[in-house]
């Protein structure tokens, strides 16, 4: 059940993969405002803290399945779009590179949206062209997470492989019936939320929630142009990896539209308009409340929750490939179906519940 972590970040996709039946055994993540979170929230993985282009195959342990989000932010429609041109782009290559190497019976790779954007396309295709030379069945999907109990509107692209001679495609999980909303999330924690320390700094052990704080200080023009509050019975905006770009917190009136792109507070309510704290996105992510994220300035722990794949959709996608590999008659995942996941099953539940 040992997988391979590759820009693992937080964890988002290690989680949704651990509550399916699976553990990793070695990850990789690069930023050291991570090291913190990812060490404390999975103890028993090893970490390697290089760069994945100074990490030679053999530093690797061999694993069932190699799971990753390399970095988006050259792909994104936010950002410059500049893709494969860009050395973060180039980095999926990297991933390709670790998956020739160690061959596991499956790999994901989760990416945004962006990446999709019609002057991709033949960056995109020879990506496509190297996990089918690399061995493994593609399958290719645009996934929004509201669909898999993520009360959030967030799409991100999906890249799953099974091993050729398993003989078998994945096929992605069908939306749940089950959609959660803002009150579902955070309903419990609005009235406990602390201001940061300074307008960034944290406030620590004072949160009576670990991670429940929230950036201070002005709203730029860009923020101003559209409405940036969801109700409570509606799901979040996509949570974002800059603090400053945070949705506002439901309890606020929905923005008013004076002119073109341009929005403003309801008078006299401006005090209802704050963002949402660390932990409420870490909510809105699915991340349980045990998951704790380590560090000084806040603009880290909403870059480290706004940048991971949600656990739960991590887990559908998980319980999904747990099907393929039984299909495929690979017979440790034949007990797991039996005994393992009824447990998790019951730990998701646990989660929703909380």
């Amino acid at each position: 059940m040992n997988l391979i972590s590759l820009f693992s970040g937080a964890g988002g996709l290690d989680l949704g993969f651990e509550m399916a039946g699976f553990q990793t055994l070695w990850a990789n993540e690069y930023d050291k405002e991570i090291w913190e979170t990812y060490a404390k929230n999975f103890p028993y993985t090893v970490l390697d803290r290089r760069s994945i282009v100074q990490i030679e195959d053999h530093e690797i342990p061999d694993a069932i399945g190699l799971i990753g989000g390399p970095p988006c932010q050259s792909w994104s429609e936010a950002g410059k779009l500049k893709g494969i041109e860009d050395h973060r782009g180039q980095l999926f290559f990297e991933f390709i590179r670790i998956l020739r190497a160690k061959k596991p019976l499956f790999f994901l790779a989760e990416n945004v949206s962006g990446m999709l954007a019609k002057r991709h396309k033949n960056a995109l295709e020879n990506i496509k062209a190297h996990f089918a030379k690399s061995g493994y069945r593609l399958s290719i999907k645009l996934l929004n997470a509201h669909d898999y109990q993520v009360p959030q509107d967030r799409k991100r692209l999906f890249f799953v492989g099974m091993r050729e001679d398993l003989g078998v495609d994945f096929q992605f999980p069908n939306p749940v019936a089950d959609k959660q909303f803002l009150k579902d999330a955070i309903w419990d924690l609005r009235n406990s939320a602390l201001p940061a320390e300074k307008k960034t700094y944290t406030n620590g052990e004072k949160c009576q929630v670990p991670n429940h704080e929230y950036m201070t200080g002005g709203f730029s023009s860009i923020y101003m142009s559209r409405n940036r509050v969801r109700a409570w019975d509606e799901p979040s905006f996509t949570i974002q990896a800059g603090g400053r770009h945070a949705p506002i917190h439901p309890q606020a009136p929905r923005m008013i539209l004076v002119e073109k792109d341009k929005r403003i507070f309801v008078p006299e309510k401006e005090h209802l308009y704050r963002r949402l704290s660390v932990r409420e996105c870490a909510r809105i992510q699915t991340f349980p409340d045990t998951h704790i994220f380590y560090y000084k300035n806040l603009t880290a722990g909403y870059k480290m929750v706004g940048n991971a794949v949600p656990p739960l959709l991590a887990y559908h996608l998980a319980k999904e490939i747990k099907k393929s590999l039984i299909k495929a008659g690979v017979g440790a995942y034949e007990m797991a179906e039996k005994g393992m996941i009824k447990n998790h099953q019951t730990d998701i539940q646990i989660h929703l519940n909380r």
